[in-house]
């Protein structure tokens, strides 16, 4: 491994994203692949690269985080962790690669606003850096800040998420982001105008911040979609953000793991890297 190249670890390697991950660190010239960590049997001992398409790269898919962060910390360069794990193991993961002084960075969905809390405090104590990304998508983040314009003139908003139905959490990491994002700026959206009552519990959606509805779909066919709803008397204005291809995430995870390694603590949100 050259020196000056980031030497980074997969968390999640045999799933969609991870694979993908896999081909972009294999394919960037300033990085390199040292570690690859999946807990399916079936692809134990693997070589990396060619479980995910890409050839050969000489590092086999090992089940053991912490031995993998152990040796990412014998490394020159500072190791990076890309997770793209699961809800129910990620709050650990992360936690681990901190204690480890390995750099986090998360696209798994599904921690608590507590536990983020509770990873930036220890990010903080240990001077490492930690990005937790809910949507790497450059589109994305631009559909934010233009629900964020909108919000100024539109007191009534939904937002709609819809993804693949292998997803384990919903509503979706990024559909919450988005509700946060909108409700700090202080506004109380969705003022009521009638007295609701849902004959079937959970047909209005789930509230978000800001008293902002979010409503999770799940079917197969799907990726990962978005959709932001404004209305005001006669007029409909919606934002929608569809993926036909998981590599449009991969220059965001690239730009992450680059600027990680700058970092001392937690940041939350792609748009806050830019």
């Amino acid at each position: 491994m050259a020196s000056s190249t980031i030497p980074v670890v997969v968390n999640g390697a045999g799933g969609k994203m991870g694979r993908e991950v896999i081909k972009a660190i294999a394919a960037a010239e300033d990085m390199t692949l040292i570690g690859a960590i999946d807990l399916n049997p079936q692809l134990q001992g693997q070589d990396a690269g060619e479980m995910a398409g890409c050839g050969a790269v000489e590092v086999p898919i090992l089940s053991d985080l912490q031995s993998t962060l152990v040796m990412a910390t014998q490394e020159k360069e500072q190791g990076v962790m890309v997770d793209f794990t699961h809800p129910s193991s990620v709050y650990e993961n992360v936690r681990a690669a901190i204690a480890y002084g390995v750099r986090p960075v998360v696209g798994t969905t599904g921690l608590s606003a507590s536990q983020i809390q509770d990873l930036a405090e220890f990010a903080d104590k240990a001077s490492t850096g930690c990005l937790i990304v809910p949507n790497f998508s450059i589109g994305m983040v631009l559909l934010q800040e233009a629900a964020i314009r909108a919000s100024q003139y539109f007191d009534h908003v939904e937002i709609i998420e819809l993804h693949h139905n292998q997803k384990a959490d919903a509503p979706s990491g990024t559909a919450v982001k988005t509700a946060q994002m909108l409700a700090s700026l202080g506004k109380e959206f969705n003022p009521p105008s009638v007295e609701e009552t849902e004959k079937i519990e959970g047909s209005r959606g789930g509230t978000g911040e800001g008293n902002i509805p979010i409503h999770s779909i799940r079917l197969p066919g799907l990726i990962a979609h978005q959709e932001v709803i404004f209305g005001a008397a006669g007029q409909i204005y919606t934002l929608r953000h569809d993926t036909s291809d998981r590599a449009c995430y991969m220059p965001g995870v690239l730009l992450a793991v680059r600027k990680v390694t700058e970092l001392k603590s937690l940041v939350y949100g792609l748009e806050n890297i830019l």
